[in-house]
């Protein structure tokens, strides 16, 4: 066992907490838990959840994570940002830029010969257009004065202009009670609404209402944890998403689900089709848990 392993069981012990009250707490697997104690992070799904996990495990026993982290960072393993050295990412940075300088260089005359064809273009598209109006107004000029003779022809012989008759024949029928109702039914009907009511650290609240169902999509944009847990506690789903796996439950039953994300900016959460916003940022704070309270909608 490490002296960070050590340190953190000691906490747990402190505060009265076996294994799986602090698997109850933190939504974090027994055997992830042991792991951290053991100092064992060979059964962790990756670096990035061993920082994520001993962060969450810190907060629930009350130490600070900040402090842990760098008290015992020869022990933590590093993420892969970490160990880019900085000089490195200058040079790339540097090196980045004059490529990009020289290939802005080297279209512009490309660019301005563009800009010529286009403006030729233009102006012989203009020269055209107005000798075709030259032409149009006298066309116009001989419609419109044919169309003038012929109503004028129909007032003398007692008949009304087309237009006229056209107007008094389409007349609008008023509508029946059923349309009525149905029409007040389709304005009293609101769409589905989902809100951020609450938000605690890595833990936030959402209430759903206006949704006959509960239907939870989780979609992986890359490697993610998850699990997934009902009104009762009871876990629906736990495990690794690879990119482009999907998760479907149907919760239209449940007043709640608790759902553990591993991984935010990775996992696309989706209710009834409809994509959940992260209330707190999913590159600020990586692993979160999203609660979501169901209330289905009234008949």
């Amino acid at each position: 066992m490490t002296e960070l392993g050590n340190r953190l069981k000691e906490a747990r012990e402190a505060k009265d907490y076996s294994l799986d009250d602090l698997q109850r707490i933190t939504k974090i697997q027994k055997r992830y838990l042991i792991g951290i104690e053991e100092g064992n992070y060979d059964a962790m799904p990756g670096k990035f959840y061993v920082r994520a996990f001993i962060k969450q495990y810190c907060e629930a026993v009350g130490l600070p994570p900040e402090v842990i982290f760098e008290e015992h960072k020869a022990e933590i393993p590093t993420t892969y940002e970490d160990e880019i050295p900085v000089s490195l990412s200058r040079v790339q940075s540097r090196k980045s830029v004059s490529e990009s300088s020289t290939k802005v260089f080297d279209f512009l005359p490309k660019l301005l010969i563009a800009l010529f064809v286009i403006g030729a273009l233009v102006a012989v598209w203009v020269f055209w257009q107005g000798k075709v109006g030259d032409k149009a107004p006298e066309s116009n000029q001989e419609e419109n004065q044919t169309q003038v003779d012929v109503d004028e022809n129909k007032s003398a012989e007692g008949e009304k202009p087309e237009d006229e008759t056209n107007d008094q024949e389409q007349t609008e029928e008023p509508k029946s009670s059923d349309d009525q109702e149905a029409d007040q039914e389709k304005d009293q009907k609101t769409e589905q609404s989902l809100e951020a009511v609450n938000t605690e650290g890595y833990k936030t609240t959402y209430e759903l209402k206006n949704a006959d169902e509960f239907k939870l999509q989780l979609a992986a944009g890359g490697d993610t944890w998850v699990g997934v847990y009902n009104t009762e506690d009871e876990l629906l789903f736990e495990g690794l998403l690879k990119k482009d796996n999907k998760k479907e439950f149907d919760l239209s039953s449940d007043k709640q689900a608790y759902l553990v994300i591993g991984n935010a900016s990775n996992t696309d959460i989706l209710v009834n089709g409809k994509k959940l916003e992260y209330k707190v940022s999913a590159t600020d704070v990586v692993r979160q848990d999203i609660i979501i309270n169901y209330a289905p909608q009234e008949q």
